[in-house]
């Protein structure tokens, strides 16, 4: 079809106009029958999301995705356009992507009008049929349906009643595409009245000019709920003229959450051939997320982004590439204590609470750490009870006693592998339990959980944890006590 040039040839080719619409109906359909994944690389929303979407299409509808941050609204709205028809024909030199064989600019008219079957034409990629906005509050109906050009009136010497004096916006130059708009609510509610006639009639009104383009346009809309009292609102009318409300949601489970980042993450090749991530390291990565979506000390209305998790993930390996680089090591391990690392990718992404703000970014994000390792803990190995009886003996009891008997115990955050490795193994309990419960771990991953217990066992009030400016310490947390009697 490419090879045709002109509107004849195009009607010889049998040709056939489509909705946009109808395009992705018709596309949508042929991928379910031949069990096509439409929506390729979207984790976790296979039986809740996806589905409504497609519905939506199925029934020809306009979409807002409604949702907080960090859900994959805008991927879901960019995916769309691989259910468009690869190419389709446009008058040449149109401005608003006329159809040939359905012409609505005075500009498409007059040319066919005046070449006939000679009428040149080009064809369209899917690629270049999506256009996105986001909403600020400073766009204007101009910038997004069209104005009177003045330039253009003088240059080309017409009258302002003259409707060739238009320079048209971005809604009508998407004319045959999926538009965008991102973050709707920002959008005044002047601007959002505009859409109206675009929504429920497809056609635009440009300065009172008798002029009447039905565009054939597939509208998806992004909105935040916490915009709807915060910043602005989605007024009523525009509302109604959606045709379907989509909620997104965040991962429902750690293993959907680390499928996301690991496929998200931009790493250098450098990187995943030095650095080893154990998967608990990953888990505990993933259970920050959760720990700060229930957080007293978040705004629970702005949500935690996936990119917490995308980016934290991503400073985890480059603190242990750091460590790597600065010893000679040509292969290092992901450590407990290179979670420290991660603190600048929690911080700026989280909405703190006025409590939040009293005990301040690093405090809240040091706690989150400590949250999902104290929420992991009974997963690996047995529970710590809070209360337990006075003589009551626990799995623990040689490791505290370890540490009772000893000066504390420190692991420096440079500590090479050789190092970190060699104090980890003076510590003879940790083997036994590691034995008892984790029998069939990795080997790799050893002594990433040796280290998991002692920070568990601090979260639990068994040893003390401090932090300072080289590494970490433990300690017995009453030995110092007893000693100094």
């Amino acid at each position: 079809m490419k090879d045709i040039k002109t509107l004849g040839e195009l009607k010889k080719s049998g040709y056939q106009s489509k909705s946009i619409k109808d395009e992705l109906r018709d596309n949508l359909i042929e991928n379910i029958k031949n069990k096509i994944n439409t929506f390729q690389g979207i984790h976790g929303y296979e039986n809740t999301v996806i589905p409504e979407l497609e519905r939506a299409i199925l029934s020809r509808h306009n979409i807002n995705l409604l949702g907080l941050r960090g859900q994959a609204k805008t991927r879901l709205a960019r995916m769309m356009v691989t259910l468009l028809d690869e190419y389709i024909p446009v008058v040449e030199g149109s401005e608003i992507n006329d159809d040939p064989l359905q012409p609505i600019s005075r500009y498409a008219k007059e040319l066919i009008k005046e070449k006939g079957d000679n009428t040149p034409i080009s064809w369209l990629h899917r690629d270049e049929r999506f256009a996105e906005k986001l909403a600020t509050p400073d766009v204007t109906v101009a910038d997004i349906i069209g104005d009177v050009d003045p330039i253009k009136a003088a240059n080309l010497k017409l009258s302002y009643a003259d409707d060739r004096v238009i320079h048209f916006g971005m809604i009508p130059r998407a004319n045959r595409c999926i538009f965008v708009i991102n973050e709707l609510p920002d959008l005044q509610a002047r601007i959002q009245v505009a859409l109206f006639n675009i929504l429920q009639e497809g056609d635009i009104q440009i300065r009172g000019f008798k002029l009447r383009l039905p565009l054939d346009m597939q509208f998806v809309f992004t909105a935040n709920p916490e915009d709807y009292t915060n910043r602005g609102s989605i007024v009523t009318p525009l509302k109604d003229r959606i045709g379907s409300q989509i909620l997104t949601h965040y991962p429902n489970s750690i293993e959907v959450a680390r499928e996301i980042t690991l496929q998200e993450a931009r790493l250098e090749q450098f990187q995943a051939n030095t650095v080893y991530v154990p998967d608990l390291a990953k888990d505990i990565l993933e259970q920050i997320s959760f720990e700060a979506r229930e957080s007293d000390y978040i705004d629970v209305k702005s949500g935690v982004s996936a990119r917490l998790s995308i980016t934290a993930y991503e400073n985890l390996m480059s603190t242990a590439e750091r460590r790597a680089l600065l010893n000679g090591d040509s292969h290092t391990t992901v450590r407990l204590s290179d979670f420290i690392g991660v603190i600048p990718s929690i911080t700026g992404k989280v909405e703190l609470v006025y409590e939040g703000e009293q005990e301040g970014a690093y405090y809240v994000a040091n706690l989150l750490l400590e949250s999902a390792i104290k929420t992991l803990f009974p997963e690996y190995f047995t529970k710590i009870e809070k209360l337990q009886k006075q003589d009551e003996e626990t799995p623990y009891d040689e490791l505290v006693s370890w540490f009772f008997n000893g000066d504390g115990f420190e692991l420096l955050d440079d500590d090479n592998d050789v190092t970190y490795k060699s104090k980890l193994d003076s510590i003879k309990p940790l083997d036994n339990l590691i034995a008892d419960y984790q029998p069939d771990i990795d080997p790799k991953d050893v002594y990433f959980e040796k280290e998991f217990i002692l920070w568990g066992l601090a979260q639990f009030k068994k040893l003390s944890k401090y932090k300072f400016k080289e590494g970490t310490q433990f300690k017995d947390p009453y030995g110092s006590y007893i000693s100094g009697l």
